[in-house]
């Protein structure tokens, strides 16, 4: 059976939009990418408007087809990724939003969470959804919305709003308005998601005061959703893969089965092990959650945030003035053989996994005569390195009894550091793996999009695709390793003033 060449991956994060065409083999033919606006109404609060949001991934949708030569007619289906738990409501007879969209890193909702913890709510939340009660995800954001806007609570009982993920907007303008739905993944950012039923739980709903009528379906992952307006693209197109942008890198690093990990390395640190058909609930604080799915059959991840990671080396340049780009801090930091026992904690806004102290506060210790901003450049790097550390050797505590990870996959933007990378190997005393595309959150939905249109048979022929760039293999002592995790584990310790 002959399909067309191309897939086509819109990739909607924080703060741009992208849209990536790939082949078949997964290598990428042209990609385009916008930034849009970020809106700060008051400290604490974070917004993007939906229609920027819509117009900025058409436009980068069109872009990559022109440039790459490629027709709709070439395309055999179109996957959608995007920045998780971020809130938007908007009328369904118009396609208007109700208001601007609510960022996932906003936080007006922490009282309503504050109440729901005080009210010993958290054990159903996690038992049904294996979430934290927290204002990163979606559910109280929607009660916000709800509750601040005149008889909004009334119209979405009546059937006239929708909520969605930024991936059901996107759905739903693509199709013009044929498509309100959801994956399994997305659904599971929302704290009204029974990840063990793959539905939406009533329970969540009460607490919440949210009517059923404004959910969008849920669907696996990969799955024919619908297909795009004929207009929008010369010909209808396909909508085949819907997935949360850190399951989307764990798919598109071919992470299919339990065990396997990834870390993206971005403005944070996202690791993501699938843990397969088993719900693992950590006791080293992390939180689980629904992996992408093929079919209807539930299957979990182990996740751990990282708030600080190539946001420390964007301080150097913007605070610090230490370097002149992101680039030059490889060639700073290998300028000395070692950090000189300086150490760098980047709790810039708190610490995430497995730490969860929201009132630690930055902090460098272990400066003498000697240091220069080199020594504090390479400490900054390998503070990236400590952290995520600290989120796999979380992950092998939950796993204890099959064994643990094996290799570490990496992908984001300072994956390519490969002073990082060997530190990282180094602590973790496992390999870790580069592959030769780095973008694999965006190939994620390319895959899922391709396997739900018969382009590919099954996940054995997508996990062949995969091509290893590079293998850091651990060289450091597992004594040294160690003794350096302990001095890190003391530095964290100082910084909860």
């Amino acid at each position: 059976m002959n399909h067309p060449g191309f897939l086509l991956a819109l990739d909607q994060g924080t703060s741009s939009s992208r849209s990536i065409v790939f082949d078949t083999r997964g290598r990428i033919v042209a990609m385009a990418q916008r930034e849009f606006r970020q809106i700060f109404p008051r400290p604490g609060q974070v917004e993007h408007d939906p229609l920027e949001i819509w117009s900025s991934q058409l436009a980068t949708a069109r872009e990559a087809l022109e440039k790459g030569h490629i027709r709709a007619t070439d395309l055999a289906a179109i996957g959608i990724t995007n920045q998780r738990e971020t809130t938007l409501v908007w009328n369904r007879r118009n396609g208007e939003p109700l208001c601007n969209a609510i960022v996932w890193q906003d936080r007006r909702t922490e009282p309503e969470c504050a109440v729901l913890r005080q009210r010993g709510l958290e054990a159903l939340v996690r038992e049904r959804t294996g979430l934290v009660i927290d204002a990163y995800f979606s559910g109280t954001k929607l009660k916000w919305i709800l509750d601040t806007h005149p008889g909004a609570r009334d119209a979405a009982r009546r059937g006239e709003l929708a909520f969605g993920t930024v991936d059901s907007w996107l759905a739903w303008q693509l199709t013009g308005g044929a498509v309100h739905a959801t994956d399994v993944s997305n659904a599971s950012r929302t704290m009204l998601f029974n990840i063990h039923r793959n539905q939406w739980d009533d329970d969540l709903l009460a607490m919440l005061d949210i009517p059923r009528q404004v959910l969008p379906e849920v669907h696996p992952s990969s799955h024919i959703y619908g297909h795009t307006q004929a207009e929008l693209f010369g010909a209808p197109v396909a909508i085949g893969g819907i997935a949360g942008d850190q399951q989307s890198a764990l798919f598109g690093q071919a992470c299919f089965g339990a065990g396997l990990a990834k870390n993206t390395y971005g403005t944070g640190c996202f690791m993501l092990m699938h843990s397969g058909g088993q719900c693992l609930t950590s006791s080293n604080g992390l939180i689980a959650t629904s992996a992408a799915q093929v079919t209807a059959t539930p299957q979990f991840a182990l996740e751990g945030s990282v708030f600080i990671g190539g946001a420390v080396v964007q301080w150097l340049r913007d605070g610090l003035h230490a370097i002149t780009g992101s680039a030059a801090v490889e060639d700073l930091a290998a300028s000395v053989p070692d950090s000189g026992g300086v150490i760098f904690v980047p709790a810039f806004t708190g610490l995430g996994a497995p730490y969860w102290q929201p009132d630690a506060r930055g902090a460098i210790l272990g400066l003498s005569r000697g240091t220069s901003i080199a020594h504090i450049a390479r400490a900054a790097l390998e503070s990236i390195a400590f952290q995520s550390t600290a989120l796999l050797r979380a992950m092998s505590r939950d796993l204890a009894e099959s064994g643990g990870v094996s290799e570490l996959r990496v992908d984001g933007g300072a994956c390519v550091n490969n002073l990082l990378m060997q530190f990282q190997a180094d602590l973790l005393g496992i390999p870790v793996v580069r592959p030769e595309v780095i973008e694999t959150t965006a190939l994620g939905a390319a895959y899922l999009a391709g396997l739900a249109c018969g382009v590919y048979a099954g996940l054995d022929e997508l996990a062949a695709h995969r091509q290893v760039e590079r293998t850091f293999h651990p060289a450091m002592p597992r004594s040294r390793a160690d003794e350096l995790m302990q001095r890190w584990e003391h530095a964290v310790a100082q910084t909860v003033l």
